[in-house]
């Protein structure tokens, strides 16, 4: 890659550079549900009217998507700030792959079919069950579905995980019902048996990521692979009889089942099975992949590693090869701003809490683990707890600003990057009251960023990676209005993405630096890393997205 150029007459601010991203802060289309809005956030307005302010493109094809009526999310939204530019994500390379039947004439395939065939074993799916399209699509699981049956597999598994957090939050029956529904014509006129094994809420077992929580995936384990737990003998009847004893639960935190026949389950995973793990991002299915392919496991009782054929959908950490085998290439993400800035000898810290610390790392850096340069590289995580996000909105977001805070002081970084999780990891449980305490406390912690920032003479830049706590309640897709529950009469909640823009501030206290808002229009949130670049004094890239500043 070719070195960064250094700007003409501009060598970058006497401090640091720091990038905020405040996860899931949007700007909602809507006063109703708006708690960004709402929050009484002093630090944000002081921005808007202060420094240059803009707005981005968080969703859609800004960010790689199929299209515009699909949301951003923190995974692809990081990979676009880290790396400048649009790469086609998950959702569009499973399409493709799909689609011109690449992954049905790749070598995984075959071998996992293969496998199932010779043993007269049976194939399992393991996956978020929506049409999120942020980790996983019911369409991707129907297609392959089908083509196993195409290819004379007579047994196959479903272990579903239930989402209500990139959808509806209690809208599983939705597509276990379809999913139930396609199954049963598979099934009919045929000798084959493809049924729903086992299930739970994505926040109860199987989806944890940066080994924040093992114990979810060991009981995912102990659900999916073992065909332990309480048992029903359906999904949908299991998912009406967990609701009946809890109204209040969202269908993320709906409890473990196994589904039975005869008293014994369906479909637990054993020797000679294949097994793929169907969703297409990967922080939430690193784990369980951890969990099947290697030898030495400590992370919870497994036993002896099972002899199964297994692959995900991608491979979900290419530099850790987790897993070994998958059915798609994922994008190949190049030249990131971090990787740049360590070739230009550039000190960077990179810090957020465990829940967004891939994030600002592994993310951010086009899917790479690891450091660029040991030397010109910090990286902090902030151990997040393990409690209802609900019960402690503030989160860590404290603690973050005081290392940040210290480290803008200290002089020692030239580019400090920091994420937020309040407003995305509160937004996702729907509680609004909470989420108002979220996106203030967020505030609080800027204004502490604005003040380091004064005194050190850097450039702060505040922005999000997608929207979330700015749109709270579901609404009438046609007329717009708040979808109100039939017998309480209170705003239905909303746990999923917005597909609303999000902010952009850049504040120069010093007000030495001679800039304005660039004349593009559309931009999306990839210009951040030229605008980025732009302030520490170096010209972007050629292909990289434009940067919303000019600097003269």
């Amino acid at each position: 890659m070719e070195p960064l150029k250094k700007s003409k007459g501009f060598p970058g601010p006497e401090g640091p550079v720091v990038l905020a991203i405040l996860d899931g802060v949007g700007i909602g289309k809507y006063e109703e549900g708006d708690m960004v809005r709402k929050a009484n956030t002093p630090t944000l307005d002081w921005l808007a009217a202060n420094s240059l302010a803009s707005r981005l493109i968080a969703h859609g094809t800004a960010v790689g998507m199929p299209s515009d009526a699909d949301m951003g999310n923190s995974e692809i939204g990081h990979n676009a700030i880290g790396c400048g530019r649009v790469f086609a994500q998950g959702a569009s390379l499973v399409n493709h792959a799909i689609d011109a039947r690449t992954l049905f004439d790749g070598a995984v395939w075959k071998e996992l079919i293969a496998n199932v065939n010779t043993h007269h074993s049976r194939l399992h799916f393991i996956g978020l069950l929506s049409d999120g399209n942020v980790h996983s699509h019911i369409d991707h699981l129907e297609a392959l579905l089908a083509e196993a049956k195409k290819q004379g597999v007579k047994r196959a598994s479903i272990h579903i995980l239930l989402d209500g957090r990139d959808v509806p939050p209690t809208s599983a029956l939705e597509y276990v019902n379809r999913l139930e529904n396609f199954l049963a014509g598979l099934n009919e006129g045929s000798t084959i048996d493809f049924a729903i094994a086992s299930g739970g809420g994505r926040m109860q077992i199987t989806m944890d990521r940066y080994q924040a929580n093992w114990h979810m995936v060991a009981l995912g384990w102990k659900t999916h692979v073992l065909g332990e737990g309480r048992s029903f003998e359906s999904a949908s009847g299991a998912i009406g009889a967990l609701r009946g004893e809890d109204p209040d639960v969202i269908d993320q935190d709906l409890p473990p089942f196994v589904i039975v026949r005869e008293g014994k389950p369906v479909g637990p995973i054993t020797e000679n099975d294949s097994v793929i793990f169907f969703n297409f991002r990967g922080d939430r299915a690193i784990e369980m992949s951890m969990a099947f392919e290697n030898e030495d496991f400590d992370h919870f009782p497994r036993g002896p590693k099972l002899n199964v054929k297994y692959a995900g959908m991608m491979q979900y950490d290419g530099d850790a090869l987790i897993p070994e085998n998958y059915l798609v290439d994922p994008p190949g993400i190049d030249r990131t701003i971090g990787e740049y800035l360590v070739k230009a000898g550039i000190k960077q810290l990179a810090i957020s809490e465990t829940q967004k610390f891939g994030h600002v790392t592994y993310f951010f850096n086009g899917n790479r683990s690891g450091k660029f340069d040991e030397s010109l590289e910090d990286y902090v995580e902030i151990p997040s707890d393990i409690v209802p996000y609900e019960q402690r909105p503030w989160m860590k977001a404290a603690e973050i600003t005081d290392t940040v805070v210290e480290a803008i002081a200290g002089g020692n970084y030239r580019f400090i990057r920091l994420n937020y999780a309040n407003g995305d990891m509160v937004g996702h449980t729907g509680v609004s009251a909470a989420v108002e305490i979220a996106v203030e406390t967020v505030d609080l912690c800027v204004g502490r960023l604005v003040n380091a920032v004064k005194k050190a003479n850097g450039i702060l830049i505040v922005t999000a990676d997608h929207g979330n706590s700015d749109d709270m309640f579901e609404r009438n897709k046609k007329s717009g209005e708040v979808a109100c529950d039939e017998q309480t009469g209170v705003p239905k909640p909303k746990t999923a993405h917005s597909l609303n823009p999000v902010p952009i501030y850049v504040f120069d206290p010093s007000g030495s630096v001679q800039m304005k808002l660039a004349n593009h229009s559309d931009l999306g949130i990839s210009s951040i890393a030229a605008t980025c670049l732009k302030l520490l004094g170096f010209e972007p890239p050629e292909d990289y997205t434009p940067s919303i500043i000019e600097i003269n």
